[in-house]
């Protein structure tokens, strides 16, 4: 079985609640990443910020990503995946959630991310096929 500890991007760059839009954005350019999780300042895990987030709701309404923190931008409670959870939960978690990239959870500890394009390499092509479906779909 492989988990999520096998197929994740490891080291997580948190992005701070209290951190302005325009820091998260300058980040995930460095990074060359997508997603940035939103930690607060108990460096516990709110949220995940992407840039699909940035644009609509930041830049897309007109507001200032300079005024705008990361936390503001995290909406419930962060849906996550345990480091030993396997492919198959990883996808039901996605499709359950309809979100395309998961913090993966050790105990307390975030130790990296899942995307989908880690597991459509983890996964025979027809388990693929279900996941993209469903998240591409409204």
């Amino acid at each position: 079985m492989t988990t999520a500890r096998e197929i994740m991007t490891p080291s997580a760059e948190c992005i701070g609640a209290e951190d302005t839009v325009q820091e998260a954005a300058r980040r995930m350019t460095e990074l060359g990443v997508g997603a940035l999780p939103i930690c607060g300042t108990d460096n516990r895990l709110k949220g995940v910020l992407t840039d699909r987030d940035i644009v609509v709701k930041v830049l897309g309404k007109g507001k200032d990503p300079s005024q705008v923190k990361a936390g503001e931008l995290a909406q419930g409670e962060a849906v996550t995946i345990g480091a030993d959870d396997g492919a198959e939960e990883i996808l039901s978690t996605m499709i359950h959630h309809k979100v395309r990239r998961l913090p993966v959870i050790d105990g307390h500890d975030l130790v990296g991310m899942v995307a989908q394009a880690d597991v459509a390499r983890a996964l025979p092509d027809p388990k693929v096929g279900q996941l993209l479906e469903a998240l591409s779909s409204d």
